[in-house]
């Protein structure tokens, strides 16, 4: 059995993952973790999902939380990740990192800590959005430069980032089937008098709204006719399944950064 924690329990995908190990017959919950003001501090994991009591409590003390585990699961806010990459790190404890919104020192300190440990990080560990980025790259080299692209991502009203991470991810791929720089081809939204769209600009819009747990759609426009593929989360599991998936496989893995699709053997 796989020893797992999560970080970010209390929110609502550690409580998914929470919920998927509950029933996952080769890991096991053995710790929680949440931010010092938390209000389910002290709280049972198994409880807290309606599985009955688990012997998990959330705890906000670091050593608590790492004193028996082989992998840590992460879905928590990007300073909560910067101070936990170190300590998981030093310990050669790998990890599972799903939150999203980190900037440019935190993804400096993800790959340094990547040289000691293995660290799957991806946006969204849905199998079917993984299976989207690649179905993007191959629609996008095969059209070429003559359809634009542009992405619309829609979720829940409590969602803290925008563009999500996985409309930057899906942008990212799309730019490097085109070839292109993505810190000057990427924009995230418009407004005013923008002007001509550029050929090589790839437009990110991000709507927000009542419970939808996820939706992507990327749009390749030509002339005379379009393509779309979307991707639509109905289940907030899908995403859990995938990261205790990533947290069995990360754990037989060299020290190195890796994605979804290095744990599902998706071809480059």
């Amino acid at each position: 059995m796989v020893q797992i924690a999560i970080h970010g329990a209390a929110g609502r995908m550690g409580r998914s993952i929470a919920a998927v190990l509950h029933d996952d017959l080769e890991g096991n919950l053995v710790a929680a973790m949440d931010r010092e003001d938390s209000e389910l501090l002290g709280q049972d994991m198994g409880v807290l999902t309606g599985r009955g009591p688990s012997g998990v409590r959330i705890t906000s003390d670091v050593e608590e939380f790492l004193s028996n585990v082989e992998v840590v699961i992460d879905f928590s806010v990007a300073p909560a990740t910067a101070k936990l990459l170190p300590v998981c790190a030093g310990q050669r404890i790998p990890m599972v990192i799903g939150t999203t919104g980190l900037d440019a020192a935190t993804r400096a300190s993800l790959e340094r800590a990547a040289e000691m440990v293995p660290i799957v990080f991806a946006p969204n560990y849905s199998q079917g959005i993984n299976a989207l980025y690649f179905l993007a790259a191959r629609a996008t080299e095969l059209l070429g430069p003559a359809f634009d692209a542009e992405i619309v991502e829609m979720h829940h009203r409590l969602k803290l980032d925008a563009p999500s991470g996985t409309a930057v991810r899906l942008a990212e791929v799309v730019a490097e089937a085109k070839k292109l720089d993505p810190e000057r081809s990427v924009t995230p939204g418009r407004s005013g008098q923008v002007g001509v769209r550029p050929l090589e600009e790839i437009g990110v819009m991000a709507l927000r709204g009542g419970d939808v747990v996820g939706e992507h759609t990327l749009y390749l426009v030509g002339e005379g006719e379009r393509i779309e593929l979307t991707h639509r989360a109905t289940d907030r599991s899908i995403f859990a399944r995938g990261a205790v998936r990533a947290a069995h496989w990360v754990v037989t893995r060299p020290a190195g950064l890796y994605d979804m699709a290095d744990v599902m053997g998706i071809p480059r």
